[in-house]
């Protein structure tokens, strides 16, 4: 009398597990056109892995951008701003898979920067990115002028999508504070707050190449130190071994190539 029930219950699991199984290919079935293209010609990071990583890296961005609108504000939205975007989230997780952002629901692309009212003509406006709080929460907000520069410049220690995507990162603990608890390990938590206090007191003093936003808070620098890890990682270990090991064990390895030698 139990063999019908048993046999339903299978039954459903297994139109369960199919219904995954076809929801992720589908997932997967429609990239922006011409991505692989824009990752090539665009990317280093995704340049510089091998095969199968890359294979990683486009499965990747496809689940991103099925889970994250990208929407134009007062501008189109192309498919080169998709894969930018995409790479952007990516890159600061790669090395963690299964990682989504369930702290973002959609990013918003306005054509140039704006300011605190999200005003595109307002004097002085000079926010190029940033990410949203408060009615904006699970929002990124984004310039498309600058999403495109970055990329376009090869040798830049800055990224601002990546820099707000690190900001995401830092913030799936709960605070925007300089502390990636989710992915650092309990024992470098001291020596990466006095890591910190010394670089930042070193940018303050001008002996540092890094960026002087950079010492602005802990969570800044985070976000400013991070960039300049995936944009220039061997520039990064050639001047500040100590930070780049430290980086390593938050994000783990990245890819150290020439273009990265100042």
């Amino acid at each position: 009398m139990y063999i019908i029930p048993f046999l339903i219950l299978i039954l459903i699991i297994v139109l369960v597990l199919i219904s995954l199984s076809n929801r992720k290919v589908k997932l997967l079935a429609s990239p922006p056109a011409g991505f692989r293209d824009i990752l090539e010609n665009e990317v280093p990071y995704y340049q510089n892995l091998d095969q199968d990583n890359k294979m990683k890296f486009e499965e990747r961005i496809t689940i991103f951008l099925s889970q994250v609108r990208i929407t134009g504000i007062r501008t189109r939205v192309e498919e080169i701003d998709k894969v930018l975007i995409a790479s952007s989230a990516i890159i600061p997780i790669f090395n963690f898979p299964g990682w989504e952002y369930h702290n973002l629901h959609e990013v918003l692309l306005y054509p140039d920067a704006f300011d605190h009212d999200f005003d595109l003509k307002a004097e002085g406006r000079n926010i190029l990115g940033m990410v949203g709080t408060g009615a904006l929460n699970h929002v990124m907000i984004l310039s498309q002028f600058e999403l495109r520069q970055a990329f376009l410049n090869k040798t830049a220690k800055s990224n601002t999508a990546i820099h707000e995507f690190v900001h995401l990162v830092d913030k799936s603990d709960g605070e925007i504070d300089g502390m990636p608890e989710a992915l650092l390990d309990k024992q470098y938590i001291l020596p990466w707050v006095k890591l910190m206090q010394h670089e930042i007191k070193e940018i303050k003093s001008n002996d540092s190449d890094i960026d002087p936003y950079g010492a602005s808070n802990e969570a800044e620098f985070l976000a400013v130190v991070s960039t300049y890890f995936f944009e220039r990682p061997a520039l990064l270990q050639e001047k500040h071994p100590e930070l780049y090991e430290m980086l390593v064990k938050i994000f783990g390895p990245t890819q150290l190539v020439d273009r990265d030698i100042a």
